[in-house]
């Protein structure tokens, strides 16, 4: 196998696996930069590296002899924007060139989104930190919407009459694949990667309805209401302001862009809630 010069982290989760997979089946040799190499998929012309985010040292040996690195953004914590620095500044001591980094739609340093903020934060640090970068800002995942569904059918949220152009994790990887192969042409680009349609949360839940076979419906709650109704999970404040500002993003229309960015990629239009659904019925 020759030696890599792309690597992919978080390749044991959706979007960083199926990213990797792309690269695999395109005969491309990658990395993956994982934590746990006992979960790592199996794959052609791929070698395991294993780092955590927040170990700059680790971060640094996984990177070395990488050029282009994608990026995919830590799980959600409080402590997320001071391990994407750290990863950050691991991957320049390491000498690589390039970093794609999956951002969020909305990301700026007063997002409605808090946890949009973070991303903003990130790839200002990325942008001082000497590499080349390009940011794929996603929506909200289409393949969550059935999560957002409570045991009584209803999803619940002060989303009012906001619309969110919802995208599905496996054309943000699609995208990621696309790009890493060719990263030198997509350099300082931010991309918005979005679906093919703007939807208020009642119209997702009437497509629920159709795609799970049961009735879904929408309850639009009042900030105060959302932060009641989420105390039935045991969580720190950071999280409840998450949950509920996701809600108040869509409201105020952070979220409602349409991109044509997924096809500009990949060359074929991005999956609609409808369409991801009847697929997940396989």
């Amino acid at each position: 196998m020759n030696q890599p010069t792309i690597a992919v982290t978080g390749a044991t989760g959706f979007v960083g696996g199926h990213a990797a997979r792309a690269l695999a089946d395109a005969g491309v040799p990658v990395r993956l930069v994982v934590r746990d190499p006992a979960k790592a998929p199996k794959l052609p012309n791929a070698e395991v590296a294993v780092a955590a985010f927040g170990d700059r040292s680790a971060v640094e040996h996984a990177l070395r002899g990488i050029h282009t690195v994608l990026m995919v953004s830590a799980q959600e914590n409080n402590t997320r924007l001071a391990e994407h620095k750290s990863f950050i500044d691991g991957a320049a001591a390491a000498g690589v060139r390039h970093v794609v980094y999956t951002s969020l739609v909305s990301a700026a340093p007063d997002a409605i989104f808090t946890l949009a903020r973070d991303h903003f934060a990130t790839e200002e640090h990325l942008r001082a930190s000497g590499m080349a970068w390009t940011f794929r800002r996603d929506n909200l995942y289409q393949d969550f919407m059935p999560l957002m569904v409570g045991d009584d059918g209803v999803i619940r949220g002060p989303a009012g009459s906001g619309r969110a152009a919802l995208v599905s994790r496996r054309d943000v990887a699609a995208s990621a694949a696309v790009v890493l192969q060719d990263a030198g042409a997509h350099a300082g680009r931010t991309y918005e990667l979005t679906g093919p349609e703007a939807l208020t949360t009642e119209e997702v839940a009437d497509i629920l309805s159709a795609g799970l076979g049961r009735a879904v419906t929408f309850h639009n709650e009042t900030v105060a209401e959302a932060y009641e109704s989420r105390k039935a999970w045991d969580a720190p404040p950071w999280q409840y302001d998450a949950w509920v500002s996701t809600y108040l993003a869509v409201a105020a229309g952070e979220l409602e862009r349409v991109s044509p960015s997924v096809e500009e990629l990949t060359g074929r239009p991005p999956r609609s809630l409808a369409e991801f659904l009847a697929a997940s019925r396989g």
